[in-house]
């Protein structure tokens, strides 16, 4: 297991390597109804010098002797046991250790033996597993006290770089999936290259979604999956969260402990396995801080006296009431992923809700402003055919985007609506949740009940739902649902939607149980795969096994979950192994699917555009089936047509006079009545005289000689 995690650790970012620095992060109680609680614990160590410093502070009901157990772990493995008596390390005021409050700060050289035997992946595995444990027992060997607390080396996957790129890779999704559809030109038919944007965002959404159930995660995995918040809408961005605090405390919210200053300057973050966590802005504070107090001597602050002890260059200061002050909050699944982020478990909605706001003006912002170039374009000159019809349908259009940004996000909007139903403590907020979640599932079933009606009426008139595809008018409205699907598998959009609902309420209706939250969607997963594997339903090979190959994945990772349930018992060693494994192949697909978006625009600059190439075909098919099904009496040749030369009686060809002009009287082109008897070959003759139907007068009609004109028989008897 060692071997493995080394090898999948050396193939993570560069980035996140190196380091000389250990350093608790935040500490918790281990033990209830302890006679010594501890206050304040900060330890860090620097290999380049050796020297370990400490700070630690607390308060004693008694007074009495201890003896001090110092036990350190790492991926659930204990390495290093020592046991020792305050009293033997010159800390006099400390032994024994008084009714009172008490606090000891310093720093001591390890000796060379020591720190050899401190490997060196430990500074440079990014979210170290490690943990510290320090118990004290009173002098009858009962125990009086325990703390323990997450050691780290300063190094995380929580990197604003990755987050970027993430970012970055769905900017660029966006970009060509805009690009596809004005290549398209509105094309019936038309699908988008994959991977889409849909696709991209929504698998940066699985990503988060995995780190918000209630399981005992490696810090490695949480980590990683934090940095993908942004496709849910949660962004750390601390102005916003004043202002929802502020907003919280007017309709009914309770800022004590569950408010974004509380979480930046008060709260250590403690996870389910026990490991602890301050949020990023003190936890780099804290680890900065734990280089000024490298000196070596000890300082002991009894009931506000101090002493300093040892021979050291200097001498150490008493802790400071800000890391006095800290507490610890208790956080799992939502609350744990919102709350590493610096966003309060109560403002997960409200601030999905003003993100999606913000997003909503933008898209108005910038179709109005294309609208207004266009309106320009069109007033001092003459614009594409494409672009005329995107002004006259501007309206649609932005609807249009409005709804697509709400069927990306309904799957974690649903999660939070009902987190905020469940979990929120202002009754505004949960009035927006409602109406929202509400208004939002109308426009869906609105839109899928509108698709069907034309999918039925369709199939009654033509046998199938074909001309969802290929009715223009159609298309334009509603192919953001269904384009990429099969014309026989259009209604595939359904299942999806139900998809993206089922999956969001899963993980927040069952908050705090992991195991059922796993074991749901591990379900919803599997059930996604089925119907994937069974329709194959995308338009392009590549969408098909893209598609699949994202879904095998979703499923897969959902299993690698399971060893994180803590129900089912599986040793620390095994989940950071599961962890890394997960990172490294979210990692490997995340970077596949930028490799295939370069492919698809390389492909896009290279080669001819296949909607103008079958565009061209179509119309060209069009003209050669209309000139074969022409016929002599057939209107298109004598109305639509230019007039063409006609044979007189000799067999001589002769250009039709203009038809605004009728011929000269005793002109040698004079129409006459053909012939029953007319040759097969005669078919221009007829079509000439079919041409001159309806302008006719006394003076073009040519009659024989022979002829004469008689009354027509009624069936009264002869003419007399």
């Amino acid at each position: 297991m060692h071997k493995l995690s080394l090898a999948l650790l050396s193939i993570l970012p560069v980035g996140v390597l190196g380091g000389n620095i250990l350093s608790t992060s935040g500490f918790s109680s281990c033990m209830n109804n302890a006679t010594v609680q501890v206050q304040n614990l900060d330890v860090s160590y620097d290999r380049t010098t050796r020297i370990l410093t400490f700070n630690v502070a607390g308060r004693s009901d008694i007074v009495q002797n201890v003896t001090a157990t110092l036990l350190v772990s790492a991926y659930g493995k204990q390495v290093y046991t020592r046991e020792f008596n305050p009293c033997d390390t010159g800390m006099a005021e400390m032994c024994p250790v008084p009714a009172s409050s008490f606090a000891s700060v310093g720093s001591q050289t390890i000796p060379e033996e020591d720190a050899s035997q401190i490997p060196a992946i430990a500074f440079s595995i990014p979210d170290l597993d490690g943990l510290v444990k320090m118990e004290l027992k009173g002098s009858n060997g009962e125990d009086v006290a325990c703390v323990q607390s997450t050691v780290g080396n300063g190094q995380t996957l929580i990197i604003p770089a990755i987050s970027y790129a993430a970012l970055g890779i769905a900017a660029v999704a966006l970009l060509l999936s805009g690009l596809a559809g004005l290549a398209a030109g509105g094309h019936p038919g038309a699908s988008t290259p994959s991977p889409t944007f849909g696709e991209v965002i929504g698998w940066f959404q699985g990503l988060a979604m995995n780190g918000m159930l209630s399981v005992q995660y490696p810090q490695v995995y949480q980590s990683f999956t934090s940095n993908f918040a942004f496709s849910t809408g949660l962004v750390p961005w601390g102005q916003l969260q004043t202002s929802i605090d502020s907003f919280r405390a007017k309709t009914g919210g309770n800022l004590t402990n569950d408010s974004y200053q509380y979480l930046s300057n008060n709260a250590t973050l403690v996870y389910t396995d026990g490991t602890t966590n301050v949020t990023s802005r003190m936890m780099r504070r804290a680890f900065h801080s734990a280089l000024l107090w490298a000196r070596d001597g000890t300082s002991v602050t009894v009931n506000g006296t101090t002493a300093n002890i040892g021979g050291g260059s200097g001498s150490a200061s008493a802790p400071s009431s800000a890391h006095n002050s800290r507490t610890n909050h208790y956080v799992s699944g939502i609350q744990a992923y919102s709350e590493q982020l610096t966003i309060p478990q109560a403002n997960t909605f409200l601030t999905v809700l003003l993100v999606w706001a913000i997003l909503c003006a933008a898209i108005i912002i910038f179709i109005l402003l294309i609208k207004v170039i266009l309106e320009l374009w069109s007033m001092f000159g003459k614009i594409p055919k494409s672009m005329e019809s995107w002004r006259e349908r501007y309206w649609w259009r932005l609807a249009k985007a409005l709804t697509n940004l709400v069927l990306f996000l309904y799957g974690t909007w649903t999660l939070y609506c009902i987190y905020q139903f469940t979990n929120g403590d202002s009754w505004a907020a949960k009035v927006l949740a409602g109406v929202t979640l509400g208004s939002f599932t109308a426009l869906l079933a609105f839109f899928t009940w509108r698709i069907w009606i034309k999918a039925h009426s369709y199939t009654r008139l033509d046998g199938d739902a074909g001309r969802l595809y290929d009715d223009k008018e159609t298309w334009l409205k509603y192919n953001n649902f269904y384009e990429n699907y099969k014309k026989g598998y259009w209604w595939l959009f359904v299942p999806a939607i139900v998809y993206m609902f089922a999956k969001g309420c899963v993980i927040a209706g069952a908050n705090g149980h992991g195991l059922v939250q796993t074991a749901g969607q591990l379900i919803v997963e599997a059930l996604m795969l089925g119907l994937l594997l069974w329709t194959r339903p995308f338009q392009r090979k590549s969408g098909v096994w893209i598609n699949i190959f994202i879904q095998v994945v979703r499923v897969i990772s959902v299993v690698c979950i399971l060893t994180f349930v803590e129900e089912l018992g599986i040793n620390q060693t095994t989940k950071t192994v599961t962890g890394l494994v997960l990172v490294v192949v979210q990692c490997v697909l995340t970077a596949v699917l930028a490799v295939l978006l370069a492919v698809n625009a390389l492909i896009n600059c290279i080669r001819e555009n296949p909607h103008r190439r079958a565009r061209k075909a179509q119309e060209k098919m069009k003209l050669e089936r209309d000139l074969d099904d022409l016929t002599p009496l057939d209107a298109r040749n004598s109305l639509l047509m230019e007039p063409m030369a006609q044979r007189d009686r000799k067999g001589r060809y002769d250009a039709v006079p203009p038809r605004d002009q009728s011929p000269a009287m005793g002109s040698q082109h004079s129409f006459s009545r053909p012939s029953r008897f007319a040759r097969e070959g005669d078919g221009d003759y007829l079509v000439s005289s079919a041409a001159s139907m309806g302008r006719r007068d006394e003076r073009s009609v040519s009659r024989s000689p022979d002829r004469q004109p008689t009354l027509p028989r009624v069936g009264f008897g002869s003419a007399m």
